[in-house]
């Protein structure tokens, strides 16, 4: 069977995207758990597992910085599948708790709740941990006198014998995560089927109009990008990478030519991968 690189432990909303994304393809895989983001990108490069699900983008919190840091830096890797994960985030402690005296859980579902924490909860310390999985752990561990509470998953509420206090507390309602499964590198990614292209390039920073340039290319042959995001090239002082994500509701033949006239233009260019999007619950 092949294996799934996942971000755990058990419990997490990466674990709970696993676990749909996991059913729905035509071949299940084990899923293995990692601690890190990194770790699990890790993995499929050095051919410890086929494939890792990992977080790139919430809708609310923006990129996830690691995960484009390690699509940019390595050779081995590609996009295969994006799935949109809908956040649910639940309030939930031990039977029997009532006062609320220490709320924990991952710094982003903390930021997603702000507003229904400052209304129902003002008094409440609150404090970051690595996951939600961990806040669902650490307050399961206490009495239900300790006044501890756990921003989690469901899921994560249910393993570790928690019960509802509060349900569907993030702020905004059509909060997701985007999520990649990543796998290694084939010679030519294929269009066929794809809703998607995601591809990273360097451009001359140092020379006015380069990006423009580039965003060109594409709007003057109408294809459509759904995003751009740059990060540091790591060179020096200055220097960026882009990504861009590209529809494919254009002639393949027009997609490629439009890539090979940015490819002409930049200091570099490499295709990530063409790929479906698959959105829960669809």
């Amino acid at each position: 069977m092949k294996k799934m690189g996942i971000l755990g432990p058990r419990g997490t909303h990466s674990e709970a995207a696993a676990c749909y994304l996991n059913g729905v393809l035509e071949t299940p895989c084990e899923m293995v758990e990692y601690g890190e983001i990194f770790e699990a990108l890790a993995a499929v490069s050095e051919g410890e597992v086929e494939t890792a699900l990992v977080p790139v983008e919430n809708s609310l919190e923006g990129a996830v910085n690691i995960t484009l840091d390690m699509l940019a830096r390595s050779d081995d890797l590609q996009v295969l599948r994006e799935l949109i994960w809908p956040v649910h985030n639940q309030l939930m402690a031990k039977p029997g708790m009532r006062d609320i005296r220490r709320i924990f859980s991952h710094p982003q579902p903390i930021s997603q709740c702000r507003a229904y924490l400052r209304e129902h909860c003002p008094e409440a310390e609150l404090v970051k941990v690595s996951s939600t999985a961990r806040a669902a752990e650490l307050v399961a561990g206490e009495p239900a006198g300790s006044g501890w509470a756990a921003i989690c998953t469901a899921r994560a509420g249910e393993i570790n014998g928690l019960v509802p206090l509060a349900a569907e507390i993030q702020d905004n309602m059509a909060n997701c995560t985007r999520f990649f499964l990543v796998g290694r590198r084939s010679d030519q990614p294929s269009f066929a089927g794809a809703d998607k292209v995601l591809i990273i390039c360097q451009i001359d920073g140092k020379r006015a109009g380069s990006l423009c340039e580039v965003l060109e290319e594409f709007a003057g042959r109408r294809v459509n990008m759904t995003r751009i995001e740059s990060r540091p090239a790591r060179t020096e002082l200055g220097e960026y990478i882009f990504f861009f994500d590209l529809d494919t509701d254009v002639e393949e033949k027009v997609l490629l030519e439009s890539i090979d006239a940015v490819k002409r233009k930049c200091i570099w260019l490499r295709n990530l991968g063409a790929f479906p999007v698959l959105r829960a619950g669809d």
